[in-house]
């Protein structure tokens, strides 16, 4: 895991959760911005998943236990997935509180991996 490329997914992670939390505040429904930036943060993730395919083959192992650190990931990545569905089913201001409270986690198990990793 690259350290400053987990930093980044923290931040995101974080920006993402304040505006689906600023969009669910002002009692709006899911829209470009709150979907866009959930995207977002699933996308960084699956690079995520190809960098931690990589980083063993070129000599960057994991510290810790490898089996957690890919629990984490795969959970991790299919958080913002499944809460970009339950946003276009669930059409309320709860479907952003769900999606930041989902980024906000992401944000979190993405440190997580970064203690394991290194």
């Amino acid at each position: 895991m690259i350290l400053g490329y987990g930093i980044a997914v923290i931040a995101v992670g974080i920006l993402a959760a304040l505006v689906c939390l600023v969009a669910a505040a002002r009692k709006r429904g899911p829209d470009d911005y709150t979907m866009g930036a959930t995207l977002l943060v699933a996308v960084l993730l699956l690079v995520q998943v190809g960098i931690a395919i990589a980083a063993p083959l070129t000599g960057n192992h994991a510290a810790g236990d490898p089996l957690e650190f890919w629990m984490y990931l795969v959970v991790a990545l299919l958080l913002p997935v499944g809460a970009g569905f339950w946003a276009l089913i669930d059409r309320t201001r709860w479907a952003n509180a769900v999606l930041a409270v989902v980024d906000f986690s992401v944000a979190v198990m993405t440190y997580r991996m970064l203690v394991i990793w290194g």
